[in-house]
């Protein structure tokens, strides 16, 4: 069982305190890469998720809400907690998830930043008063929180995901109810436990629940007193979640699926872009919503491309994430395994050529370690092709010309990112235009910052996280005209 200074309660987190529920229930958390239980963490019921929702409501002002400069601390706060404690949350991190130690580490730094960001730039929800007096009117703006706020979040980022939602619900005064993957639930007491222990922040007004998702999530959808969901998972689920909550008018932010492609001209620089197609796509073992799924290489350099592919890949190491040396760690789970087997096995059937990696046909499937594979000669008919693989497949297919790249890379309902790789500028504004996702890497295929504004298009999702348009996520404008 993990041992940590961060991981001294199993429990949920409800006004300020330990709280372990009433009925016994635990789940239990598994190292992907030895699947051994390293934890059983409380499996909360309904009256536990109902408690959260009323302190949470009591932690709310509304009339006189916390002022920026006392919410700006705690952002500074949980910044410097994480911090200080990289070391350690990210070991935890890697023993849940089983990403690589260094990554893992990462990642804890990347979270760092969205609370770094929001504090910063925390000013931009002061009140502000228009220059124009229409009406013969001074008119005042004012950003009120939206009020308590569900955050459910993923398992495939277990710090990354809810610095984003917690720093801009903190910003903007909410309180929220942290709702994590059942298959990572440590990370997230990790972070509660900082938050406890160096942060003066009023009770209620950051909860943690776990347990059933589907209990979880319809609660949150029927409860009037949770006016805003801020999602990031399958578009599937973000679908049950919006016809969950039709009954009451509520604020949803949903980052939701993705079938990403990597689109690699014959101008392009085939080095640059196949390193950065290897950051891409080996991240997280390929299990990221923003990793390249679908990888079109125009027909005059992709045997090029793809040897250079085949290099880096038979290079890589895959294992243990706490071990030295390794890139690429276990799956999450059997089903996330078997779904990549089957996507490349269904490619093969299909007449793809196998580039790098082994035949599908010779995995045992005992344990999660799938290595990472090229398949070239890819169509659309594939599985690979229309469905999101979330695993170290790079499936290769060949295109022509612009227009014909753009319609396949637009052929899918998802729209959350896409790359670009060509030294022509003119051919990339023309084609970045014609791509309907929300984030297009030109000549880098680098994901997420806190700096930037971050979300998809289509089915992959409504709202925005990081840079100045995530702060406004959390708030409501209210316009205050005054007379003479």
């Amino acid at each position: 069982m993990i041992q940590s200074p961060l991981l001294t309660h199993f429990d949920g987190y409800i006004g300020g305190q330990w709280v372990n529920t009433s009925t016994g229930n635990s789940i239990d958390v598994y190292n992907p890469a030895t699947g051994e239980v390293i934890a059983q963490v409380a499996s909360m019921s309904e009256d536990d998720v109902k408690r959260s929702i009323s302190e949470a409501k009591q932690a709310l002002r509304l009339t006189e809400p916390y002022n920026l400069e006392t919410r700006r601390n705690w952002l500074v706060g949980i910044r410097d907690a994480l911090l200080g404690n990289k070391e350690e949350v990210g070991r935890i991190l890697c023993l849940e998830h089983g990403k690589p130690l260094k990554e893992a580490q990462g990642e804890v730094e990347y979270a760092a930043g969205f609370f770094d960001y929001c504090a910063k730039n925390i000013d931009t929800l002061d009140s502000h008063t228009i220059d124009e007096k229409p009406k013969n009117c001074t008119w005042t703006i004012h950003y009120r929180p939206v009020g308590v706020a569900a955050l459910i979040t993923p398992w495939n980022f277990p710090i990354g995901m809810i610095a984003k939602k917690l720093s801009a619900s903190l910003a903007g005064g909410c309180p929220s109810i942290i709702k994590p993957a059942s298959e990572t639930p440590l990370t997230m007491i990790a972070l509660f436990s900082l938050i406890d222990q160096h942060v003066d922040i009023p009770k209620g007004m950051v909860n943690l629940v776990m347990g059933k998702s589907s209990m979880i999530g319809k609660l949150f959808c029927e409860s009037p007193d949770v006016p805003m969901i801020s999602f990031t998972g399958s578009t599937e689920v973000g679908r049950t979640l919006m016809a969950d909550s039709t009954g009451w008018v509520k604020k949803l932010a949903l980052e939701l699926g993705g079938n990403a492609p990597f689109i690699v001209f014959d101008d392009a620089d085939l080095d640059a872009a196949a390193d950065n197609l290897i950051a891409n796509k080996f991240r997280g073992g390929g299990q990221t919503c923003v990793c390249a799924n679908r990888i079109f290489v125009h027909e005059t350099v992709a045997d090029s491309f793809g040897e250079k592919l085949a290099e880096r890949v038979n290079r890589m190491t895959v294992g243990d994430g706490m071990k030295e040396g390794v890139d690429i760690g276990p799956l999450i789970n059997k089903a996330g395994f078997d779904k990549v087997r089957r996507h490349v096995s269904d490619a093969l059937a299909q007449g793809g050529k196998l580039v790098a990696g082994p035949n599908p046909d010779t995995l045992s499937g005992n344990d999660l370690f799938y290595p990472p594979t090229v398949v070239s000669g890819i169509t659309r008919e594939m599985a690979c092709s229309r469905e999101e693989t979330f695993g170290p497949l790079v499936p290769m297919a060949l295109f022509r010309g612009e227009d014909e790249v753009i319609e396949a890379g637009n052929d899918t309902e998802f729209g959350l990112a896409a790359y670009v790789f060509t030294k022509d500028d003119a051919r990339a504004s023309r084609v970045i235009g014609g791509l309907r996702f929300g984030h297009v890497g030109w000549n880098t295929g680098t994901g997420p910052t806190p700096e930037a504004p971050f979300g998809g298009m289509k089915a992959s999702g409504i709202g925005r996280e990081g840079g100045i348009e995530g702060l406004f996520e959390f708030v409501e404008p209210q316009t205050v005209p005054r007379g003479a």
